[in-house]
């Protein structure tokens, strides 16, 4: 029971951490994660909050990646994007409602930020090993349908949500580039030393 408890302290922490990172990102206005910005050019586009469409399309490819890999939906993936959903709205609408960034120098240092702290919030979720969101998952059901590696089904992913934040006018900018190539090294960067931490709890 205990070593459940940590797991999950880990795994709700993390995503909430994380979506403070992609809040951060999204404020920074220098171009957001591919689907952050999806989800910021629907909510431009057709109205409702960046949080509520993390949760729709989440919602969407929970079904979507259950049908491509064959497999029963991972319904609780559900945890995922319901947290991560709400919590981007309690940033963005609450916490940074009145945040504006001015200045280049400013907008780099929140951008850097919001990398680093996804990057830690990713690394904390994944120690426990519970269900992934949705997003991951597409990637893997990519890579399980067709045999693919997990670079190209990452690629094919990014690329897609990508197709759509420019179609919806999304943020597609600098930041984007610089997530796309700094979010793995951080991410592997951390997620050593969040295992630490966790297993040393565990065995404590």
């Amino acid at each position: 029971m205990r070593a459940f408890v940590i797991k999950g302290f880990f795994y709700l922490l993390g995503l909430i951490i994380i979506s403070l990172g992609i809040s951060l990102t999204i404020n920074a206005e220098l171009g957001a994660g591919a689907w952050d910005a999806m989800n910021v050019g629907l909510t431009e586009t057709f109205g409702l909050t960046v949080g509520n469409w993390v949760i729709i399309i989440g919602a969407i490819l929970i079904v979507t990646n259950a049908l491509i890999a064959a497999e029963r939906p991972d319904l609780l993936a559900v945890i995922t994007i319901i947290i991560v959903g709400k919590m981007i709205d309690f940033w963005l609408i609450t916490a940074f409602t009145d945040m504006e960034i001015t200045g280049w120098f400013y907008q780099v240092i929140t951008l850097i930020a919001g990398i680093f702290i996804i990057a830690a919030g990713v690394a904390l979720y994944l120690q426990p090993k519970f269900s992934l969101n949705p997003i991951d998952n597409f990637m893997v059901a990519l890579q399980k349908r067709f045999g693919l590696s997990l670079t190209v089904s990452k690629t094919i992913t990014e690329a897609f949500a990508l197709v759509l934040a420019l179609i919806l006018g999304g943020p597609i900018g600098l930041g984007t580039i610089i997530i796309l190539v700094c979010i793995g090294p951080f991410i592997q960067f951390l997620d050593p030393k969040a295992e630490k931490v966790m297993n040393r709890l565990l065995s404590s």
